[in-house]
């Protein structure tokens, strides 16, 4: 499923084309998804303007003219793609599928400086979601959920706060969307073992007797911001399903522990062989020589 990077990603590929279109005609070839189409939703499209392109932790926001919100969430399929440009090269693992049959819905967008084109959702698993909000704030998808890790209010302290006195293992508390928006399973694994953090360890181990972050938890801090910006850096993660509105990301490339077992650990120096554990039903990918307790 997606994470931050490969949304942002979305986002990112989207903006240019959508701010500032006009949505003339919205076509829904089918009257679900994962979740019907909300009622009413081609008549509140035709005829706005989109005014902003922004994301959410993993969900797609396109605030229009009339002050409403698209919130668009990819599941496993789903995807953003122009019809006037083609995708030259399939994603790694995975191509989805671009037969009529997975275009569930299409926007015919009329743009102050690029013309006419059509934006079409397809999802051949249809395990994402449309949504229409009127105010974010009362989204029941958005209630709740954490900083976003690559704004001022994430940070090591506040982390602390979360942590204290969790007993849960440091992987399951970042996937705590309500401790941190965004992250999934790669990008966990990815920075626990920049940070050289055991993902098995109790989070609360990670503060200190008054409460405030242990060097391991500063350095985690630093690590979730890093391997996000590097992601984003390349487009995402091109594992299976996910693909951005130009085709595919490359950072699965970079990966240091994620969908390794069996490598040598990347860290200079180290001997470790990364290896492969579960947890809560999801792989977990570490190296057991450089990450450790703190």
């Amino acid at each position: 499923m997606p994470e931050l990077p490969e949304v942002e990603t979305v986002r990112r590929g989207l903006e240019p084309w959508l701010t500032g279109a006009t949505i003339e005609k919205v076509v829904l070839n089918r009257q679900d998804l994962r979740f019907p189409f909300p009622a009413g939703l081609v008549e509140a499209l035709e005829g706005q303007s989109v005014t902003h392109v922004r994301r959410r932790a993993k969900y797609l926001l396109l605030e229009l003219s009339s002050g409403r919100f698209v919130l668009s969430h990819l599941g496993m399929t789903g995807s953003w793609r122009f019809a006037e440009h083609p995708i030259d090269k399939p994603p790694r693992y995975y191509e989805p599928g671009t037969a009529p049959k997975h275009d569930h819905m299409i926007w015919t967008l009329n743009h102050p400086e690029h013309g006419r084109s059509h934006l079409i959702y397809a999802d051949p698993r249809r395990f994402g979601f449309i949504d229409l909000c009127d105010d974010l704030a009362d989204s029941p998808y958005l209630k709740g959920l954490g900083p976003e890790p690559l704004g001022n209010d994430f940070s090591a302290r506040g982390m602390a706060a979360a942590f204290a006195g969790k007993k849960a293992p440091i992987k399951a508390a970042l996937l705590d969307q309500r401790v941190v928006a965004g992250l999934g399973n790669i990008y966990v694994a990815e920075a626990l073992h920049l940070a050289h953090i055991l993902p098995t360890i109790e989070a609360r181990t990670l503060v200190d007797p008054e409460g405030g972050p242990k060097p391991a938890l500063e350095a985690l801090a630093i690590a979730v911001r890093d391997v996000l910006i590097a992601a984003i850096e390349v487009g995402g993660s091109t594992i299976r399903d996910f693909r951005s509105v130009e085709g595919a990301g490359y950072f699965q490339h970079n990966f240091a522990v994620y969908d390794r077992e069996g490598d040598p650990c990347p860290t200079p120096l180290c001997t470790g062989i990364v290896q492969r554990i579960v947890q809560s039903g999801r792989s977990t990918f570490f190296c057991p020589i450089c990450q450790k307790a703190p």
